[in-house]
């Protein structure tokens, strides 16, 4: 595997979610399974933004959604303001769901197409039993950056994507949510309508004091936007560190590779280049010991005989290799 331990959880006192040993698998026909999530731990402070980066198909929307409980997790643990999700009733789940929202990646697909946006972003307190007054769902539309008089009465279609997402941000707003996961949430939109949504969840955190999950592909958005980056590879993580030093201080052999596909990434390459078996191996049957080991250029008989363990290489700093400088 590529990584698995606790060594950069931190001490209780002001997590708001606490995620322990997570594990999501998925029946795939002929009795194999595939191995989304495999073991990971991550921890959120208060007021804490936390980047998941990883390629395609490493695990971060499964484990995005296995904190919502949607669905479940195969094992492992997810406490949530002190209170353990997993297991909970129906009832009791949805309680906490509240105070726990989601933004996905598509934000049109998200919308119900006949609805107008003025209930849309009700919906919530609707369900709760009393739809919000108007003024209520003005101030959370102007606080998104929409005109109430513009886009009341509008349904999706009537809407541009960034639009869509921005009445998506306002709708997980109207439940008063102390920590946002937001999957993807700028992947389908035009670079300029990004940073306008990447500043707008930055501007909703501070005004609403909330706590962010953040999941990408991207780079240079988690790096932008998150305070702490977890990077993940093949259901496993592989490194934790601080976002301001991460294109200086990055140690796995994947980060660096990651960081080396950008071209404006700074950094010496003491990674090298990847294999050439540049394809991640298949998660019905990942590698033995180190997962990113068929395509690490460090990769020895150690790798494929023990899984390396997170180690701190700095304060904030863990990092899953055996070969990695710590």
């Amino acid at each position: 595997m590529a990584g698995t331990g606790t060594a950069h959880m931190r001490p209780d006192g002001d997590r708001v979610l606490t995620v322990t040993d997570l594990v999501v698998e998925f029946p795939a026909g002929g009795g194999q399974k595939v191995h989304a999530v495999s073991g990971i731990s991550f921890d959120l402070l208060d007021g804490e933004t936390l980047g998941i980066l990883g390629e395609s198909g490493c695990g971060k929307t499964s484990a995005g959604r296995a904190v919502m409980q949607l669905p479940p997790p195969t094992s492992g643990s997810v406490a949530f303001g002190g209170t353990e999700l997993t297991g909970l009733s129906p009832a009791a789940l949805r309680e906490q769901r509240r105070r726990l929202q989601i933004i996905l990646q598509n934000p049109v697909a998200a919308l119900n197409p006949r609805r107008k946006v003025k209930d849309l972003v009700a919906e919530g307190p609707s369900v709760w039993g009393g739809r919000p007054d108007r003024a209520r769902i003005e101030e959370v539309l102007r606080a998104v950056g929409l005109d109430p008089a513009t886009v009341w009465d509008r349904r999706p279609h009537e809407l541009s994507g960034g639009q869509c997402q921005r009445v998506c941000i306002a709708r997980a707003l109207m439940l008063d949510p102390r920590v946002l996961i937001c999957d993807e949430p700028v992947s389908s939109l035009d670079v300029s309508v990004q940073a306008q949504i990447l500043n707008l969840l930055e501007e909703t955190k501070s005004r609403y004091g909330l706590s962010m999950v953040f999941i990408a592909h991207d780079l240079a958005v988690v790096k932008n936007i998150s305070d702490r980056i977890m990077v993940m590879y093949l259901g496993k993580v592989c490194e934790v560190v601080p976002s301001a030093t991460l294109a200086e201080e990055a140690r796995h052999p994947y980060t660096r590779l990651l960081l080396e596909s950008v071209p404006e990434a700074d950094t010496d390459g003491a990674a090298g280049a990847a294999r050439e078996n540049t394809e991640p191996p298949s998660p019905l049957n990942p590698p033995s010991g180190c997962r990113f080991r068929t395509r690490c250029p460090l990769a020895t008989d150690r790798c494929a005989e023990e899984e390396p363990v997170l180690r701190e290489a700095a304060a904030g700093h863990h990092v899953a290799c055996h070969h990695a400088d710590v």
